[in-house]
């Protein structure tokens, strides 16, 4: 397989088409080799619109949700960013090349060895890799950031998630439950005001300590 062409087949069928036109954001997404990212068995879905197993758990975003919430986010080169879900960190690697800082935090301390051992091996030194469950709260110190990308679905964003933002500062979050998902950006206007845009309708994996209890089947 011509991984470098597979990147640009990606950008070009998947990402664009679905509202991911950011121009920065998609060569740094071509750059990274999403493939080192991808379980081995798996390999052969490394450019395919779907969500790659890690864990039985955790999941990889598809390119295209990755294409889409980089661009509504609009990340700059001075800003931090703190991502909820490091995973393969595929996505964390991309971060770091669009931003100054990333924080990154994930509840699977195999998963967070696995990514900075990646991370090291393509040189990338802006990453913080941290071990926390986020579903219930969490936050180094009282740092705040000026990018939050949540990468699992919430029954309910929360204000936990607000206050980890600058003003200025924007969270990506999908929220809701089942089928009934949306797609969202919430900006830090002031210290009391918030603004969201609804982007659009999609089902995600939901954050782990946050799974809607099974309910009573007769």
């Amino acid at each position: 397989m011509d991984t470098t062409q597979a990147r640009k087949n990606v950008i070009d069928n998947q990402i664009r088409p679905w509202g991911g036109l950011d121009y920065i954001a998609n060569n740094a997404l071509k750059a990274i080799p999403r493939e080192d990212f991808v379980p081995d068995n798996y390999k052969n879905l490394t450019f395919a619109d779907i969500e790659i197993p890690l864990t039985k758990q955790a999941k990889m975003l598809t390119p295209k949700m990755e294409g889409r919430l980089l661009d509504a986010l609009n990340i700059k080169k001075n800003e931090s960013v703190l991502e909820v879900g490091t995973g393969s960190g595929y996505l964390t690697c991309v971060l770091s090349k669009l931003c100054q800082s990333v924080t990154s935090i994930e509840i699977d301390e195999t998963l967070s060895q696995a990514a900075g051992q990646r991370l090291k091996n393509l040189d990338i030194n802006n990453v913080t890799l941290e071990i926390g469950d986020a579903s219930k709260g969490w936050q180094r110190s009282t740092e705040f950031f000026d990018v939050v990308v949540i990468g699992a679905s919430v029954p309910k964003i929360t204000g936990r998630f607000f206050h980890l933002l600058n003003v200025g500062g924007r969270i990506f979050v999908v929220e809701g439950t089942g089928k009934a998902m949306s797609a969202k950006v919430i900006t830090r206007l002031s210290e009391y005001e918030w603004q969201t845009k609804s982007l659009f309708e999609t089902q995600l994996t939901t954050m782990q300590g946050l799974e809607t209890s099974v309910k009573f089947k007769f």
